[in-house]
């Protein structure tokens, strides 16, 4: 992986974990006052935020879909 594009992507097991999460979802997940309720929607949105909000972003929905 290039160094550079570590911050611009989410890693494998991220998207795999939130593809799994927002699988046949009918219960959106909110974090920062959003709802997410797709793969897409939710990964757009952690990819516009900088790396370590982005990780406390996907912990919130990784521990909400539990």
């Amino acid at each position: 992986m290039e160094p550079g594009r570590a911050d611009a992507s989410l890693t494998r097991p991220q998207r795999r974990l939130l593809r799994r999460i927002y699988n046949g979802r009918t219960v959106p997940i909110v974090v920062d006052g959003k709802p997410f309720l797709t793969f897409r929607e939710a990964s757009r949105y952690l990819l516009t935020l900088s790396p370590e909000a982005r990780e406390a972003a996907y912990l919130e929905m990784r521990g909400q879909a539990k």
